[in-house]
C-alpha cells in the first residue's frame, strides 16, 4: 500500500505473448489485485498479441493454478493483454470478486488475425518469432529433463537430450545470459531441429503435444520423465496419464476441443478487435 500511495494512475505496458504460462499474465493480475484494493485507476497500454489468431490447448483446472497459470483459460487464448484485463475484471477473477478502475488504451488498425512481429524480444528466451510461435508447444519440457535449447541460439526451437537416440542432429547447451544454468548445461544433446519448420506449419499444428510424446517414447523414464511441474504448465491431469497410455498427440487435443470452444464464447465480450 506505501508503495501506491499518492499515485494517481499505474500504467501497465508489457509486452505479452498470449500463452497462459507466459508470466506477464500473472504480473498483470497482481497489478490489477493491488490497484483495485488501494483504489488506484490501472491503464493497460494494450499491445498486439503475437498468437493472438487462434484458441487452443487445455483450460487451466483451478487445482493446478500457480503463478504460470492464474486463471482457468486456454494455453493459447487469442487475447492481448488489454482484452485479458477486461476478462479478469469481468469475470471476477480478482481475490474476493473486488473490480479494478480499468482503462484500456486501444491498439489501432489491429484485428487477431494481424501477424504482427515483435520489433524487441520480449524476454531473452524468446529472441524472434519462430520461439514465439512454438513456445506453447515447447515449453511443457520445462518440466521434464530434457533440454529445450534454453543455452543455444534456438531456445523452444529444438528439444534433445544426452541419452536420447536415433536422431542426426545435436547440440549442446552453454551458460550464457538469459540462460544460466540451462537443463543438460555442457552436455551433448541429440534430438530434433524445429527451427526450420514454417511459420505455416507451426500455426496449423497448434499447441502439439508430438515432440513432448517423442521425446518420452525415446527416453523410456516413464513417470520420471513428468515432473510435478508438468500439471502446471498444462493445467489438466489427463494430458499425463493420456501420453503415458500411449495416445497420440491428435486423441488427446480432441479432449480440450469442447472446452476450447467454450472458452471462445465466454471471451466474446471481452474482445474489442475483430476475430
Amino acid at each position: 500500500p506505501a508503495d501506491l500511495q499518492g499515485l494517481d494512475v499505474v500504467v501497465f505496458d508489457m509486452q505479452d505473448v498470449g500463452v497462459r504460462f507466459y508470466t506477464y499474465l500473472s504480473t498483470l493480475h497482481y497489478v490489477m489485485e493491488a490497484c483495485a484494493e488501494n483504489q488506484v485507476p490501472l491503464v493497460v497500454m494494450d499491445r498486439p498479441n503475437p498468437n493472438a489468431f487462434y484458441v487452443d490447448g487445455p483450460v487451466l483446472e483451478m487445482k493446478y493454478r500457480s503463478f504460470v497459470g492464474m486463471h482457468p483459460v486456454p494455453v493459447v487464448y487469442g487475447m492481448t493483454i488489454g482484452e485479458y484485463a477486461r476478462m479478469i475484471n469481468g469475470e471476477g477473477w480478482l481475490p474476493g470478486s473486488r473490480k479494478c478502475d480499468l482503462a484500456v488504451i486501444k491498439c489501432k488498425n489491429y484485428t487477431h488475425q494481424t501477424k504482427y512481429q515483435l520489433p524487441i524480444p520480449p524476454s531473452p528466451n524468446l529472441p524472434n518469432m519462430k520461439s514465439i510461435y512454438l513456445y506453447p508447444a515447447t515449453c511443457f519440457f520445462e518440466a521434464t529433463p530434457v533440454s529445450f535449447g534454453r543455452g543455444t541460439s534456438l531456445p523452444f526451437q529444438v528439444y534433445g537430450h544426452p541419452n536420447m537416440t536415433g536422431y542426426s542432429y545435436s547440440f549442446t547447451p552453454r551458460s550464457i545470459p538469459g540462460a544460466k544454468n540451462p537443463p543438460q548445461l555442457n552436455k551433448l544433446c541429440h534430438g530434433v531441429d524445429l527451427s526450420n519448420m514454417s511459420d505455416e506449419e507451426i500455426w496449423k499444428r497448434g499447441v502439439d503435444l508430438s515432440y513432448v510424446i517423442d521425446a518420452y517414447r525415446n527416453l523410456n523414464l516413464d513417470d520420471h520423465f513428468f515432473r510435478p511441474f508438468f500439471e502446471l504448465l498444462v493445467g489438466r491431469d489427463y494430458v499425463r496419464k493420456m501420453i503415458k497410455e500411449g495416445k497420440s498427440a491428435d486423441e488427446i487435443k480432441a479432449m480440450w476441443k469442447d472446452d476450447v470452444e467454450k472458452f471462445k464464447v465466454q471471451r466474446k465480450p471481452y474482445l474489442l478487435y475483430e476475430e
